[in-house]
């Protein structure tokens, strides 16, 4: 669809994905961008670039909230819908796990086939795989191996989607993040990512600590990567499709520690300990070829590139609040 002009709501829109979709489409023309955030791990700061060069109102609400999203949803065309919590949260935190990304994906999705809204690109993830089968994994593996709330959740939110579209013809496209990293990651919540944990001991003088023995893989993405993805399955002729956003390139643990002690200029060596229960999948490569295909979409920043720039905002926003 077309981008220019669009009136746009993107849920979790402060947060490290969404705020980085608003900057994207303030680039290409649209008249409005709607976030609607509860800023639990959103930030306005987040949004500071995107408030200066145009068009965005914030609503402090919760897509738990139906009244709030339908307000949210008037005279919207075109919804990003990235309001989640983390798997570490969902463990902890069942119920809500079930009430934001099964519940709030409900009141999106009835909001938007309401509203009239002309396309949905939802988060999903690539928990709902749980250890793949076939590697690289491709979208038409299958979610059984998931093991985890979050990736049931994910899934059901899949499956929602695919319901909608089927009853409603409501438009959507669904990807499938992988290890997404980068500027605005959450750094003072409760479930803060392992590369700002590392970061922080580092800076210390204290080596990173790796949960396991380290090869356990993973496939980081950018996150302005991700919110490229979005953009072109926004714009993609395509409807009613999955996609894994990724890299399609396999790190260890180990060799994560490794790029960033030398991105952040330090001798330590890792330390190892007890692998943690949540979600101890060993291995996760992503196949890209279908987004390539269809989205023409492919990852443009090495880990090496993306994890400087991490640590240069990081960095930044320690001067900041120091200031």
């Amino acid at each position: 669809m077309r981008l220019t002009d669009a009136r746009v709501l993107i849920t979790g829109g402060a947060g490290l994905i969404g705020s980085h979709i608003a900057d994207c489409m303030i680039r290409e023309g649209a008249s409005e961008i709607v976030v609607l955030d509860n800023f639990s791990r959103g930030s306005r700061d987040n949004l500071s670039w995107a408030l200066q060069h145009g068009r965005v109102d914030i609503i402090t609400g919760d897509i738990r909230d139906r009244k709030t999203v339908a307000t949210a949803m008037r005279n919207i065309d075109l919804v990003f819908h990235q309001a989640a919590i983390r798997i570490t949260q969902c463990a902890q935190e069942p119920r809500m796990a079930l009430e934001v990304l099964a519940d709030g994906t409900f009141n999106v999705l009835e909001a938007a086939m309401e509203a009239g809204v002309r396309k949905i690109v939802a988060a999903s993830s690539a928990s709902i795989y749980g250890l793949a089968d076939d590697f690289p994994t491709v979208e038409s593996h299958h979610p059984y191996n998931n093991r985890t709330l979050y990736g049931a959740a994910k899934t059901f939110k899949e499956g929602l989607l695919r319901s909608f579209h089927e009853m409603y013809g409501l438009n959507y496209v669904a990807l499938r993040y992988f290890n997404v990293y980068g500027p605005r990651m959450d750094v003072h919540g409760a479930y803060t990512e392992v590369l700002i944990r590392w970061m922080e001991r580092i800076a210390q003088g204290q080596s990173p600590l790796i949960l396991g023995d380290g090869t356990q893989t993973m496939d980081f993405v950018y996150v302005e990567d991700i919110a490229r993805a979005n953009i072109l399955a926004a714009q993609a002729d395509v409807m009613d499709e999955v996609f894994n956003v990724a890299t399609g390139v396999e790190t260890s643990l180990n060799d994560l520690a490794r790029q960033l002690l030398a991105v952040m200029g330090s001798r330590l060596q890792p330390e190892y300990g007890p692998t943690r229960a949540i979600n101890p999948v060993p291995r996760r490569w992503a196949s890209i070829e279908k987004a390539a295909a269809l989205l023409n979409f492919k990852a443009r920043t090495s880990l090496e590139e993306g994890l400087r720039a991490l640590v240069q905002w990081w960095r930044a926003s320690l001067d900041a609040k120091a200031a």
